[in-house]
């Protein structure tokens, strides 16, 4: 499956999550208002990848061990989001869990707990 496609399903299996595009990208949201995740088709630079909500001190720590992999994106960065390149080998389990951590952060906690099961 194309990374595209792998990130929508990941992303479009979370409860009440819709698609549109915003500035040209797929880009998902919780209950149509609040954007997680951004597809970036090298959208200001080179790399195919996709931005995300983060949690506190996640984006540096990947960005810092892992700069291959994860950066800091351009215009949502300074506020802690991460920036994810799948223009490189994935590890989708991975994916998953840094879609679901985006989703937490943003969702309702109503809507979060139900992650939990």
């Amino acid at each position: 499956m194309a990374p595209l496609e792998e990130l929508r399903a990941l992303c479009t299996a979370l409860p009440e999550v819709t698609e549109r595009l915003s500035h040209g990208e797929p880009t998902w949201f919780v209950r149509g208002r609040t954007t997680f995740v951004m597809y970036a088709a090298r959208h200001h630079d080179d790399r195919l990848a996709f931005w995300c909500a983060a949690p506190p001190d996640v984006q540096e720590e990947l960005v810092s061990t892992e700069p291959d992999r994860f950066f800091r994106p351009p215009y949502v960065g300074h506020r802690g989001w991460l920036g994810v390149r799948l223009d490189v080998e994935v590890d989708w389990a991975e994916v998953d869990h840094i879609v679901r951590e985006a989703y937490r952060q943003v969702a309702p906690p109503s809507l979060a707990a139900l992650l939990d099961g």
